[in-house]
């Protein structure tokens, strides 16, 4: 193999490193706040139901923008893209960092959303266009920073911020990595060429958007008493699902013409890839609910003490995704997410068997274990759906396998939750408890085995090159 096609060309590089700042504060942010939602409805005088629009704002805005960024791109060039949602994401965070009431404060994270929805699709086809298809492993195993390390680091920095200063810090801290990503994306991303004019398809938006927001609007609302039998649940999420349906039957006869190309999922390394992001979701992701809550509901430690008893996990994520970016480039993806979730599974079993006075120091090392599978799993899932596409259909094949990832993490999330609610709710005594989370945490394993067997659909390793 030449060295053209080993090596990453040094300009990859630096355009990686400018995406990565800025999508730092991205991932950081959607799990900081969802900590702060009992201090934030204190200081704010509002009701949990109020309050916790905070959340859902957020995450209904992400549903709305994510589809329209590959037509966005198309218009603007994705350095200007990118600029412009860097930009309306840090006036979102300064925003609501000086909001006044909770009603402010949900308005200025719609903001944020906004532009954190065009943020997520738009990481990847900014690093694989500028990859032309060489080493995509290496390459993603530092795109795919954000996206491991957010949800389990997050927790500490917002614990620390709870702790020790004001609220609004939540939110502060997202200025200097917006500041920074964008001084970097204008002196080293590749200058976009002239504005173009593109088709827009309203009908296509008309049905995904909404089709989205349906379904992330109800499955977060499973975690309130009834869970999937309450009507804010079954409702919209049942509502999205036809919109969705509806969206893929319009889509396959637009063709090209569609606000997202679903016949890009005939491509089987795409379709594969996204079908194990999705249970990745449920499995991996779903499961990150219930770590903070076995330490601080079980074993009564506070925010922060639960944040730092995670840091192992982030710790193993982080060594695992570079290992795990250059041997997918090697031996492809399959054997790779199979390790993964088995290594991850193992992990988890220890919670399984916890009690409120297993030694912690053990709980640290299998943590550890269950992040190196996290990396193990995550970073050549991402790098397949790229595998073998033409640069113009890398927008699309982004958004999707971005909306996968979306979807099984707010599905896992919510099953899981809906489990461990039952079951402690029947708990009447200490151990009662304990076996709730006891019986959560298997579910969680079970998942992940089925995305060990899953893992074994993914293609072999193919040297196709994105054009």
């Amino acid at each position: 193999m030449s060295e053209t096609q080993t090596e990453v060309d040094p300009a990859v590089w630096r355009t990686v490193g400018a995406v990565v700042v800025g999508a730092l504060a991205v991932m950081f942010d959607t799990t900081i706040v969802s900590l702060a939602l009992h201090t934030l409805a204190t200081d704010l005088h509002a009701s949990v139901a109020t309050i916790q629009w905070v959340s859902t704002g957020y995450l209904l805005a992400l549903g709305v923008t994510i589809p329209v960024t590959g037509w966005a791109q198309r218009v603007l060039g994705a350095k200007r893209l990118w600029m412009v949602a860097l930009s309306v994401f840090l006036v979102g965070s300064v925003l609501a960092s000086l909001s006044w009431s909770a009603s402010s404060l949900i308005v200025f994270r719609v903001v944020q959303g906004t532009g954190g929805g065009i943020m997520m699709p738009l990481t990847s086809t900014i690093v694989m266009q500028a990859a032309g298809g060489k080493q995509l492993g290496r390459v993603m195993s530092v795109v795919a920073l954000p996206a491991v390390l957010g949800p389990i680091l997050g927790p500490v920095v917002g614990g620390v911020i709870l702790t020790h200063l004001h609220w609004s810090w939540l939110f502060w801290v997202n200025v200097p990595l917006c500041v920074v990503g964008l001084v970097l994306a204008a002196i080293v991303m590749p200058r976009d060429g002239a504005p173009q004019r593109s088709h827009f398809d309203l009908v296509g938006f008309a049905l995904m958007a909404p089709g989205l927001v349906g379904v992330l609007y109800g499955l977060s609302n499973t975690v309130a008493d009834g869970g999937f039998t309450r009507a804010d649940v079954l409702v919209p999420t049942g509502a999205g699902v036809v919109l969705l349906g509806a969206f893929v039957v319009w889509a396959v006869r637009q063709r090209a013409r569609a606000l997202v190309d679903v016949l890009l999922l005939r491509h089987w390394p795409l379709a594969s890839s996204s079908l194990m992001l999705v249970l990745s979701g449920i499995s991996l992701y779903g499961a990150m609910l219930l770590l903070p809550l076995y330490f601080q509901q079980l074993r009564g430690m506070s925010v922060l003490a639960a944040g730092m008893l995670l840091i192992p996990q982030g710790v193993g994520t982080f060594f695992s995704r570079s290992i795990a970016g250059r041997l997918s480039d090697t031996l492809g993806s399959r054997p790779l997410a199979v390790a993964g979730f088995a290594i991850a599974a193992v992990g988890t079993v220890p919670f399984a068997l916890a009690g409120t006075s297993t030694n912690q120091v053990w709980l640290m090392v299998v943590l550890t274990v269950r992040g190196f599978g996290l990396g193990a799993v995550t970073v050549p899932l991402m790098a397949l759906a790229f595998r073998g596409l033409e640069r113009a259909q890398v927008p699309d094949a982004s958004i999707i396998s971005r909306i996968a990832s979306q979807l099984g993490g707010a599905f896992g999330t919510a099953v899981l939750a809906v489990i461990l609610t039952s079951a402690l709710n029947a708990a009447t005594s200490p151990d009662a408890k304990a076996a709730a989370f006891h019986t959560t945490f298997w579910w969680a394993i079970g998942f992940t085995v089925v995305g060990a067997v899953g893992s074994f659909l993914l293609p072999g390793k193919e040297p196709v090159e994105t054009r």
